[in-house]
């Protein structure tokens, strides 16, 4: 495998990706501008990226799929971590750049697509049918950081972790335990599929533009088992979505638009016999508890 002393500068190494200094030179020569409509920010800080990689637990038996490499500073990191790196670009200007400055590792696939609209399976087994195992690890726009997700985990990809960096307080919702503000159907959907752990938190100046926000590193890893059993997901992510309609609303009054106010007598009597005063607001309530309210709304036609 190539490595990036090939292809240094004449009486030198090439500088990693990240630096800022070649960040900028890579602008400047292909007279790159950013669009704010694709999030785009560009990690220029090291320190960031050797916690990435060592969060995603890469070896060169393992591939790695990356969604907007940007200019490719993480995807730099990629290559040399893992056996194989796949990384979609949905931004056509950005391919010509990331393969000539990838140009050193043969490990390396840019692909210009869509990961929303790309089929996943498929790309599995054409880019990833020889590796041990596969991460996803990207630097996600914060525009659609959640329907990426959701596509990720919905789909029961063979995927060992995901690492990602998305906004801090997404981070922190998709981690967040019952009884905070954080805690939301977001983190159900997460955690229901996945152990999160929080990484570590990154200022706007890591980046090249700085967003305007911090950021955070998300670590999910990818249960063999749902954390819930429940007989049909679709349904209960309907009743989680419906307690969680007007966080100031308790949950009998929430749950009354799948159950009909005619009944609300009779729900508030089936979350008792669940063990949850119907009085409860929905961030207070663990997965567990959602699924037994699930399991007795399906039994009492209340939500089919």
């Amino acid at each position: 495998m190539k490595t990036p002393q090939e292809n240094g500068k004449p009486g030198g190494i090439q500088p990693a990706i990240a630096a800022a200094g070649r960040t900028k030179d890579i602008i400047r020569r292909h007279g790159f501008t950013f669009k704010k409509s694709l999030g785009q920010n560009f990690l220029i800080d090291s320190n960031i990226l050797d916690k990435i990689i060592a969060a995603a637990g890469l070896d060169k038996a393992r591939g790695a799929l990356e969604i907007g490499p940007g200019i490719g500073a993480l995807t730099e990191r990629l290559a040399q971590a893992s056996g194989k790196v796949v990384a979609l670009e949905i931004d056509n200007r950005l391919i010509p750049i990331l393969r000539e400055a990838l140009s050193s590792y043969d490990n390396v696939n840019v692909i210009h697509a869509d990961v929303l609209k790309t089929d996943l399976h498929r790309l599995w087994e054409e880019q990833f049918a020889e590796s041990a195992g596969v991460s996803v690890v990207a630097n996600l726009p914060y525009y659609v950081t959640t329907p990426i997700i959701m596509k990720l985990l919905e789909q029961r990809l063979p995927v060992e972790n995901i690492v990602v960096m998305v906004q801090k307080e997404v981070a922190e919702r998709m981690a967040a335990k019952p009884g905070g503000k954080e805690y939301g159907s977001l983190s159900i959907a997460v955690q229901y599929y996945c152990a999160p752990e929080l990484v570590c938190t990154v200022p706007s100046g890591a980046f090249m533009p700085a967003p305007n926000v911090d950021s955070a590193v998300i670590r999910l890893t990818r249960r063999s088992e749902p954390a819930v059993s429940v007989p049909d997901e679709g349904r209960f992510f309907q009743v989680v979505h419906a307690a969680f309609a007007q966080r100031r609303k308790t949950l009998a009054n929430n749950l009354s638009s799948l159950s009909g106010k005619e009944r609300k007598g009779e729900l508030s009597a089936l979350l008792e016999s669940c063990g949850v005063k119907p009085e409860r607001r929905a961030e207070t309530l663990s997965l567990e508890e959602f699924a037994r309210i699930d399991a007795a709304l399906a039994a009492a036609g209340m939500n089919s």
